[in-house]
């Protein structure tokens, strides 16, 4: 992938990447590339079934990619949502660079680590969705923000104590700049993080604003965590979240802290649509709100969960979302009519929601459905499949995958194809789990 080091922060790094070389450490690559940079790799635009690769290998349709990253940034700008993907779902640079050019805020993410990922790479502004009371990653965190005026860092906070923690971490670390937070409100009872009422909310706030080091810049949460999720209970929900949003503004809590705007912040990959239609029904406030959507999955999408929860299928005349992922793996066994094994197993497919699907097999340059073909279980290397009496298959052939779940395939791969229709590999994608 060809870049200009002095186009944008992070492209230098990427530009590295670029130069890193191929060898055994990447899985299905060609062996023969051994050597070679990814660059370089990548400028001979090989075939995926000719060009040496080896099975099993995971491939990343462009058409499909660019797709998802163009539809997602035409329906935040539609409903007026500023984006910032969830990037723990693919942890490749790359791709938050490319979402960020398709309008993206910045880049929402889970843990420490990721974020000093996210910062070698030259990523600007983050959402950290968790409340961060690790001093050492405080003390960086703190770091970061005295060295880059031009990094925004955002993160939950949840309990009076986690706000102790990080104010104690940050003087001791002789913070100059606030870390600004956002206090989170749970789903509801027996749900994930966040504190559970509003009072509970507000006495965070109260503690946050006792704190030197913190400034309180919004509310925050996770719908997708709503218990028995329905369109009723999670508006209800999302309701809640804006009304204290309201409360907190009318109580004067974001007044004289230096705010340019409000952060009003929701949005898994499920419930997109019920955040679009709640935020637009947001009051005018005294600040400017932020209103931001962190949907991750769609950069992949997938062709098992997450096809069948995208809230697209619920407002179709906005668009569809593609799967872009297919899993090659290579039949090895034909034991009996009734029975396969392909080379692609938990070491290789995302299995913690469903199986992979059977959708095609490729023989000799031609592709078809791979009709008569059900995976019904994984071994760590071996994919088991049940064939029917239609089911045209042969030691040998190539049987390409559906993926359910996107968060636990790219994490399997760590440098991925980025294929073309034809069968063209034309980038590669590197991930930093």
């Amino acid at each position: 992938m060809a870049v200009d080091p002095a186009a944008a922060p992070g492209t230098e790094a990427l530009a590295r990447l670029a130069g890193e070389h191929v060898d055994h450490r990447f899985k299905g690559l060609p062996p023969d590339a051994d050597g070679l940079t990814v660059a370089e790799l990548a400028a001979e635009r090989r075939n995926l079934f000719t060009g040496g690769f080896t099975s099993p290998v995971l491939a990343l349709s462009a058409e499909r990619l660019e797709h998802n990253l163009a539809l997602m940034e035409t329906y935040a700008a539609r409903h007026g949502l500023a984006f910032a993907p969830h990037g723990k779902t693919s942890m490749a640079p790359q791709l938050f660079h490319r979402q960020i050019a398709h309008g993206a805020w910045g880049i929402t993410l889970a843990v420490p680590h990721q974020v000093r990922v996210a910062r070698a790479f030259g990523i600007r502004r983050i959402f950290l969705a968790n409340e961060l009371v690790d001093a050492a990653a405080l003390r960086w965190t703190a770091a970061q923000l005295d060295a880059d005026p031009d990094f925004r860092f955002v993160c939950y906070v949840d309990s009076v104590r986690g706000v102790e923690l990080m104010d104690a971490a940050l003087t001791d670390a002789g913070a100059a700049r606030p870390v600004d937070v956002v206090v989170e409100l749970a789903a509801g009872e027996g749900a994930r993080t966040g504190a559970r009422t509003e009072a509970e909310c507000a006495a965070v706030a109260d503690a946050v604003a006792g704190a030197r080091t913190l400034r309180l810049a919004g509310v925050a949460g996770y719908e997708g965590e709503v218990p028995k999720a329905d369109p009723t209970r999670v508006r209800a929900w999302l309701r809640r979240l804006v009304a204290l949003a309201v409360d907190f503004d009318r109580a004067g809590r974001f007044a004289g802290s230096g705010l340019d705007e409000i952060v009003l912040s929701a949005g898994g990959s499920a419930w997109f649509d019920a955040v679009a239609d709640v935020f637009a029904e947001v009051p005018g406030l005294s600040l400017p709100v932020l209103k931001l959507l962190r949907s991750g999955a769609y950069v992949s999408h997938d062709d098992g969960h997450y096809r069948e929860v995208t809230p697209f299928n619920r407002v179709p005349d906005e668009g569809a979302l593609e799967p872009a992922f297919r899993l090659w793996a290579q039949v090895v066994s034909r034991p009996s009519p009734e029975q396969a094994f392909a080379n692609a197993g938990k070491r290789d497919a995302a299995y913690d929601l469903d199986l992979p699907f059977g959708q095609v097999v490729h023989r000799d340059g031609r592709e078809r459905p791979a009709a008569g073909v059900t995976v019904t279980g994984l071994s760590d290397q071996h994919a088991w499949l049940h064939t029917t009496p239609e089911a045209d298959l042969e030691v040998g052939d190539w049987v390409g995958l559906g993926l359910s779940h996107p968060c636990t395939s790219f994490d399997k791969w760590q440098l991925i194809p980025v294929v073309e229709a034809d069968g063209t590999v034309v980038d590669y994608i590197r991930t930093f789990f």
